[in-house]
């Protein structure tokens, strides 16, 4: 029970007010809010966690020796006055060869980050012989669940239909996220050859299935007792901002974009990278269990009294690069 003798700060009022006035309209949707949401940067998070870890250091973003990067490809326009853009980073000698290729997806809560976030690990990821692919896509501000798989999925057939200018090999994409972008990361490819997901970003007759998932520190299941993500009661989550509603109100919809209900014979191998922070993967072990009956393949490593941020930071960057490179040679054999 609450202490009638506090005050009710504002924030809650305001909150309580549109949770009961969303219930009250009848599930009226919650919608974008336009505007961009600078909020979650890599910077931000090094001077927050540092508190925390004092010896952390930020990656080092140098571009490796033998990597070029193509940047702000165009691969998708969802409206007339919207273009979606990706970068390339590649092996600057491929002799010819088709490359395995990765498609990498950014985190901040389906509402704010940037695909910059993944560069150093791309370029990294580039020097070891992959074709790294950092990808943007909407977030809530701009377009509510499901446009951003739609997005991703899009960005996956534009790989495919550009195999010849880049060097990908389109029979081994991975997908790889963190947070937000891990979850997205699960989904997509948890939904190989579901139509439902595909949604008309261009390059139709392409498909987007991938060949392996690479989920670093993203949710697999949002309803569900290890998730925290929905919790809207000091504010509004991130969740429900993606969503447009609270789980309450649309459980179908939280439960259509969580990766642990669409596992099949359909769904790749996949590695976990975690942090110490539990309720950022909830669901991991229901859906690892899922696998089995397929053979599907699967690997954890948890870096313990890491933080949710941990893969842009030292001492957890290159453990970080590792696992995935000895992951995707491990599953494609090459």
């Amino acid at each position: 029970m609450r202490d009638i003798s506090k005050p009710i700060g504002l924030q809650t009022l305001i909150l309580g007010f549109t949770l009961c006035l969303l219930t009250t309209l009848g599930w009226a949707q919650l919608g974008p809010t336009g505007g961009r949401d600078t909020s979650f940067t890599v910077r931000r998070s090094y001077e927050q966690e540092k508190k925390y870890h004092p010896d952390i250091t930020i990656a080092d973003s140098t571009l490796p020796a033998g990597v070029r990067a193509a940047r702000n490809i165009s691969y998708s326009s969802p409206t007339a006055y919207r273009k979606l853009l990706l970068d390339v980073y590649s092996p600057a000698a491929t002799s010819g060869k088709r490359l395995p290729a990765i498609l990498m997806i950014h985190g901040g809560g389906w509402r704010s980050g940037d695909r910059s976030h993944n560069n150093t690990l791309a370029g990294h990821l580039a020097a070891k012989g992959f074709v790294a692919i950092p990808v943007e896509y909407r977030l809530s501000p701009e377009a509510l669940y499901p446009a951003a798989v739609h997005d991703i999925k899009a960005a996956i057939r534009w790989m495919r239909a550009n195999a010849d200018t880049y060097g990908i090999d389109p029979k081994r994409i991975a997908v790889l996220g963190f947070s937000a972008g891990g979850q997205l990361a699960a989904l997509i490819g948890s939904t190989n050859k579901n139509p439902t997901f595909e949604g008309k970003g261009g390059n139709a007759t392409y498909p987007s299935d991938v060949q392996a998932i690479v989920d670093i520190d993203g949710v697999l299941a949002f309803i569900h007792p290890e998730s925290a993500e929905g919790n809207d009661a000091k504010s509004i989550s991130a969740g429900t901002y993606w969503f447009g509603y609270t789980k309450a109100e649309k459980p179908d919809l939280w439960q259509e974009a969580s990766a642990l209900n669409h596992i099949d014979k359909n769904t790749p191998p996949i590695l976990f990278l975690n942090s110490s922070v539990g309720r950022m993967h909830a669901g991991r072990d229901d859906l690892i269990a899922k696998l089995k009956p397929f053979g599907t393949y699967s690997e954890v490593h948890t870096f313990d009294d890491a933080p949710h941020t941990f893969m842009f930071f030292n001492p957890w960057f290159t453990p970080t690069l590792t696992y995935i490179d000895d992951f995707l040679h491990k599953v494609w054999k090459f």
